[in-house]
């Protein structure tokens, strides 16, 4: 299986999740669900993080997957972040040696990437249309700012990264 087809695996999972929303102010039962995925404990937090950290978690579980990473169930999950922090992903994308760059660095961007924002935030790019990136974000609103209401498809200007984190190559 293609590297594309992988990754597209994981786009696939976060659209089933598009239009998620919160009961409640950074809570719910589906909330909840992305924020068990990471190591920090409780609810109501900010969950945009999590939802990265739980699709990724959700992706580990396919067999094509693991067989292209070439991980055990047991090394993917020691593998996979679990940080409640969208900062974190760059730490968790250095130790594991992933590539990143930013946005002033000419990259063509994947399905799959992730995108780490200057404000804290982070989500999975879908698509690249220059100066302008596709992304599905968690704890975001679907027509303005980083902090909302649920999992949304955006569109965002290239220049919000702070960094781009390539999961799997070409």
């Amino acid at each position: 299986m293609s590297s594309l087809a992988i990754r597209q695996k994981l786009i696939d999972i976060a659209i089933g999740e598009v239009g998620t929303t919160e009961k409640g102010r950074n809570t719910g039962k589906r909330i909840i669900e992305y924020q068990r995925a990471t190591a920090l404990e409780g609810t109501g937090w900010p969950y945009c993080a999590a939802f990265v950290c739980w699709c990724l978690r959700e992706w580990g579980r396919d067999p094509d997957v693991l067989a292209h990473l070439g991980l055990t169930p047991a090394k993917f999950e020691r593998w996979r972040p679990k940080t409640p922090a969208a900062f974190g992903f760059e730490d968790w994308a250095a130790k594991l040696g992933l590539q990143t760059f930013n946005d002033s660095e000419a990259h063509q961007l994947r399905t799959g990437d992730l995108m780490v924002f200057d404000m804290s935030h982070i989500g999975l790019v879908t698509g690249d249309r220059g100066s302008l990136v596709n992304t599905i974000e968690g704890n975001t609103s679907a027509t303005g700012s980083r902090d909302g209401e649920g999992v949304y498809a955006k569109t965002r200007q290239r220049r919000e990264a702070r960094t781009f984190i390539r999961i799997l190559p070409p």
